[in-house]
């Protein structure tokens, strides 16, 4: 298969919604060029899109593994992260959106499905702390601004109790 003409294709199939089309497409690329990570990153992206998870992860595993370029890779950390915790897996989606935090760690988004992660491991301080760190980083709302250094006070310590 013609790989640029294939993914160029398998674009506009996503582009009509023909999802299902374009995933036919993709597996048939991804067998072909195991080792390129655009190609398996496509092919996760579709599974997921498709809501067909389990199916997804090999192909961001290979993304990741070889050197998906640097403005698609923040996105694979989070899909495949993402995926984990829907399906339940929440130890290994700690493990990736931490260490896509590692690699990226303005990356707010990643930031907040870590959060849902740490919520559902039960480590609820940690997931609020996050949050209400990324809240008050990311806020416009005048309101809340006015009230940045309690927020950020409190985030680190939530259960901060005065006699």
């Amino acid at each position: 298969m013609d790989l640029i003409n294939t993914l160029v294709e398998a674009n506009k199939l996503r582009a009509k919604d023909r999802h299902e089309d374009a995933r036919e497409l993709l597996v048939k690329l991804a067998a072909e060029y195991p080792t390129n990570p655009v190609v398996q990153y496509r092919t996760a992206c579709v599974y997921d899109f498709l809501g067909r998870e389990r199916d997804a992860i090999p192909h961001y595993h290979a993304a990741i593994e070889n050197d998906l370029p640097e403005n698609e890779l923040p996105q694979a950390y989070l899909g495949l992260g993402s995926t984990y915790r829907t399906l339940g897996q929440y130890a290994e989606s700690k493990k990736i959106l931490t260490e896509g935090l590692d690699r990226f760690p303005d990356a707010v988004e990643m930031k907040v499905f870590l959060a849902m992660t740490l919520y559902n491991l039960g480590e609820n301080h940690e997931a609020v702390s996050s949050l209400l760190k990324v809240l008050i980083d990311t806020t416009s709302d005048e309101g809340v601004i006015s009230y940045e250094r309690a927020i950020r006070f409190y985030a680190d310590d939530l259960n901060k109790k005065w006699d």
